[in-house]
């Protein structure tokens, strides 16, 4: 008996191989170069095709009124069918992301997968749950540099979501400790401004305190608690360059020692 011959392409390489995906695109856009062509031709319905918005409805209108432009040339005809078949390709990618979405909020609601069965046209709870996790891979994307679409098989969708939610867990950490901190810095901010009369201070040093001066009573947005932390950072910075250059403390008073002390020992966490 002949030996059989390993084929060169393996049966699960489009589950193992990212997909190309349209991803993003403007398709109110497209739709008006549609319509445009369509307007063009002089077709007698176009007032009909719905609004460039409303894509699925004109993708209708375009396949059923495609002999609009026959006396167009074949480039016109060719690039309106080409648009066509992308809009419908991210139109189908779409879905995806919301149909997996709308499997997500059954789940929470307390569907199971027995029923979500039939919705998902499968005929078992384990396929139900297998091709819910397949549409999933269209909302996330990989490790590598590129940030690749995730292969559709539930194994890697599952490692996305576990790296994913690692991810959200240590984002929520730092937050938690940019907070923690920013409370810490704002009453030594603040103590540093009372002492400002009481320090040696050139003109790098007085525009950084009056920074410190106009973001400190309105910080509560993450981008206002770091220019602060910016801002108290350059203004130490600015002091330590005067105590070089002067070989003295730029401290007056012991009150001023202490505001200054507080917060370089901050800004060495």
């Amino acid at each position: 008996m002949k030996k059989r011959v390993r084929s060169s392409v393996r049966p699960t390489s489009p589950l193992v191989k990212a997909p190309l995906r349209i991803g993003a695109l403007d398709a109110v856009a497209v739709v008006a170069e549609l319509r445009q062509m369509h307007e063009d031709a002089e077709d007698p319905d176009v007032e009909r095709m719905p609004a460039d918005d409303e894509l699925f409805g004109a993708l209708l209108y375009a396949e059923k009124h495609a002999q609009a432009l026959s006396t167009r040339s074949p480039e016109v005809r060719r690039s309106a069918a080409l648009k066509r078949v992308q809009l419908w390709e991210y139109l189908r990618e779409q879905t995806e992301v919301h149909q997996a979405r709308a499997v997500d909020d059954a789940r929470s609601a307390g569907a199971q997968w027995i029923q979500l069965a039939p919705a998902l046209a499968v005929g078992a709870p384990s396929a139900a749950y297998n091709k819910a996790k397949r549409l999933k891979a269209a909302d996330l994307v990989d490790e590598t540099p590129r940030a690749n679409p995730v292969r559709r098989t539930p194994e890697a969708v599952l490692k996305a979501e576990r790296r994913h939610a690692l991810e959200q867990a240590a984002e929520r950490r730092a937050q938690q400790e940019a907070q923690q901190r920013h409370a810490l810095m704002v009453p030594v901010a603040a103590r540093l401004l009372e002492q400002r009369e009481s320090l040696v201070r050139d003109d790098d040093v007085d525009y950084w305190l009056e920074e410190i001066e106009a973001v400190l009573p309105h910080c509560r947005t993450p981008l206002q608690m770091v220019s602060l932390n910016r801002y108290l950072d350059a203004a130490l910075r600015a002091l330590t360059k005067l105590e070089r250059e002067s070989a003295g403390s730029v401290a007056l008073t012991e009150d001023a020692r202490l505001a200054v002390d507080a917060a370089v020992e901050l800004q060495q966490r």
